[in-house]
């Protein structure tokens, strides 16, 4: 099967909350989708089938998966690709020299950071998440890479609020698999 092939039952199993977590937002729940093993194989073959056509001429060393929902394909991308993955947490929980980076939320301001030792200078990564929305999170994830002396492949998401134009605040191309959200729900 092709990417968009993939795509297509893959949105399909996707749930949808209108006005959640606030009045305004059509909240799309993509968590069901690790319900079904068989749709799962084909989220984590989906980004691998894009990322082998893409990367054809460069080694990626290392997945990145963002706090919280990264977390949850991007382990299994890394063993589809037999690379590495290193989690980039929320302030106060990893242990050992840490690198950081701030990034603006909804109600204020959070901190991102990484083990300083887990990417070697030079590592080639891909950023993954599950959504991205106005990107501030996703570049925080990139300025932490950058610090490393590592080099930014790709950001993948799972879906894209394109309304909010996070991924031109990014420091390297972006992929999205399933069509994101063009404009916000009405009131």
């Amino acid at each position: 099967m092709s990417i968009d092939e993939y795509a297509i039952e893959l949105r399909g199993a996707l749930h949808q909350y209108p006005n959640f977590p606030q009045e305004g937002i059509l909240f799309e729940d993509f968590l069901p989708i690790f319900r079904e093993p068989h749709l799962f194989k084909k989220l984590i073959e989906s980004f691998k089938i894009h990322l082998q056509e893409t990367f054809t001429d460069k080694k990626i060393d290392y997945i990145i998966g963002l706090e919280a929902r990264g977390f949850l394909f991007g382990p299994a991308l890394a063993l589809a690709l037999d690379v590495g993955f290193v989690p980039v947490r929320k302030q106060g929980k990893l242990a050992g020299e840490l690198v950081r980076a701030s990034y603006v939320k909804e109600y204020g301001e959070d901190v991102f950071e990484i083990q300083a030792e887990a990417i070697p200078e030079g590592a080639n990564v891909v950023i993954v998440d599950d959504i991205i929305a106005t990107g501030g999170s996703a570049k925080a994830a990139g300025e932490l890479i950058l610090q490393l002396n590592a080099n930014i492949l790709e950001f993948c998401f799972v879906m894209e609020l394109d309304f909010l134009k996070g991924a031109s605040k990014l420091q390297a191309p972006s992929f999205t698999l399933l069509n994101g959200q063009e404009e916000a729900l009405s009131k």
